[in-house]
């Protein structure tokens, strides 16, 4: 009876030891092990190059289209204003807002602060016509045009509105907002890559995604000496899809660097004060992005 009871003291022993061991050496669970329920925004900056584009204008007296028109943007470079609340919408700017629905798929809504500037210094076809009141300044321009070269160069100031009157100036400045919502995919590969890596450290993440959204940009223009006209409006829409890499840094925090490429189509773009005036265009961009932000649960 006593060897027994000892067999069975002993063995309980043994279990509880082995339990005990057991359970000291299992590894609590790292915080970026999943990402369901957590929330993130980031903030940042970007640069764009766009295709050409054919843009037709029409209104009173005047419908034309210039043939391949160049673009560029209008980059700030490394500035506080990124950072001052007051001039924010002033450089090429993100701003996302996102939510995991599962541990690697999210989605978002954000605005993508690009720019648009017609460049003045070129030579485009032009096919149509513009036949103003002869009291008008852009009368100087009327006449009929068959894929006729025009030269868009001059010495007229957007700033200062200086004579002599432009044929066209035309921007998207303030700006090309492509307001959009993305369905994206995240992986972690730190820890795959390195089975011994800390994530709750240093993580690296590879994400792609697709959106689709509305332009609402803030179009600068001046049409045939018409008065200069910059307006928010609701011009159309956009689809886009990226890839980047994302640096997370003691749980919270990430850098994160996307391309982004897409096809962006405004059909009804204001460009002077009369509702009758109007342009289209339609055209593919592809923008850079570095931005900051954090990731949390609430």
């Amino acid at each position: 009876m006593k060897q027994s009871f000892l067999m069975v003291v002993l063995s309980f022993c043994v279990f509880s030891q082995y339990t005990f061991s057991q359970e000291t050496v299992e590894t609590p669970e790292k915080y970026t092990a999943h990402n369901k329920g957590k929330f993130y925004v980031f903030w940042g900056g970007n640069r764009e190059s766009y295709s050409k584009s054919d843009i037709h204008f029409k209104g009173e007296n005047y419908d034309f289209t210039v043939y391949d028109a160049q673009a560029h943007d209008k980059p700030k470079g490394w500035h506080m204003d990124y950072f001052n609340p007051s001039r924010m919408t002033i450089p090429q700017t993100n701003l996302r807002f996102g939510y995991f629905i599962t541990d690697h798929y999210n989605i978002s809504i954000g605005v993508d602060h690009m720019k648009y500037v017609f460049t003045q210094n070129q030579t485009a076809n032009v096919s149509g016509y513009v036949n103003l009141p002869a009291t008008e300044e852009g009368a100087m321009y009327n006449g009929s045009y068959n894929n006729t070269p025009v030269d868009f160069s001059n010495n007229f100031n957007p700033d200062t509105d200086s004579s002599p009157p432009p044929f066209l100036t035309f921007e998207h400045t303030d700006g090309l907002n492509y307001i959009n919502t993305e369905f994206s995919r995240v992986d972690d590969i730190s820890s795959k890559l390195f089975k011994t890596w800390n994530s709750d450290k240093v993580q690296i993440n590879v994400t792609e995604g697709l959106g689709a959204g509305l332009l609402f940009p803030k179009t600068n223009t001046r049409l045939l000496g018409k008065e200069r006209y910059d307006e928010f409006h609701v011009a159309g829409y956009g689809l886009s899809a990226k890839a980047g890499l994302n640096f997370t840094f003691f749980k919270h925090y990430f850098i994160q660097t996307e391309l982004k490429g897409g096809y962006i189509n405004m059909n009804d773009i204001r460009t002077t004060k009369n509702s009758a005036d109007s342009a289209q265009q339609h055209f593919w961009f592809l923008q850079s992005i570095v931005s900051f932000g954090g990731i949390f649960r609430i």
